[in-house]
C-alpha cells in the first residue's frame, strides 16, 4: 500500500542547525532526519526542509539579532502550532519572534498571527479554532 505524498517547502538557511531547533521546537515536534546540510521536519500533514545555502552566498548573508525581516518576499509559510501564546514564548527565546496578540485575527476554523524565524523569514502561526477559544 502506497502512502499520498506530503505537501511541503524547503526552506533555505545560513545556520541550517539554528533555524531547524527553532522550528522543530514551535512546531513541538522532533526533526525526522538531519544531517550536516539539511534537516527534515515533518509537522501533520507537511514536511518542512531545512537546507543550507550554498557557500558563496551564505558568505555574503549577514544575520544580525534581532533579525532583518524578509518581508517583501513573494511567498510566505504559515504553520501549525497547539498555542499562538506558547509559541510568541518560544518563538522570541529561540531568536525569533511574533507580532504581539492584538495582531491575531481568526477565519472559519483557525486562529493565525504572523512570527518571524531567526534568519529573519516571515511566518504564520495557526492554532486551530477550538484551541483559540478555549484560551479565551
Amino acid at each position: 500500500m502506497s502512502t499520498q505524498p506530503k505537501a511541503g517547502a524547503v526552506l533555505f538557511a545560513k545556520d541550517v542547525a539554528r533555524l531547524a531547533a527553532f522550528y522543530a521546537q514551535v512546531l513541538a515536534v522532533v526533526p525526522k532526519h538531519a544531517e550536516a546540510e539539511k534537516v527534515v521536519i515533518e509537522a501533520q500533514d507537511f514536511l518542512l526542509v531545512i537546507h543550507a545555502v550554498p557557500p558563496a552566498v551564505s558568505a555574503n548573508v549577514d544575520i544580525v539579532s534581532p533579525p532583518v525581516l524578509r518581508e517583501n518576499v513573494p511567498i510566505k509559510l504559515f504553520l501549525p502550532v497547539r498555542s499562538l501564546a506558547q509559541t510568541r514564548v518560544s518563538a522570541s527565546s529561540l531568536g525569533g519572534g511574533m507580532k504581539p496578540a492584538e495582531a491575531e485575527w481568526s477565519a472559519a476554523d483557525f486562529r493565525a498571527c504572523d512570527g518571524f524565524d531567526p534568519e529573519g523569514n516571515v511566518v504564520q502561526f495557526r492554532e486551530t479554532q477550538a484551541v483559540a477559544a478555549l484560551a479565551s
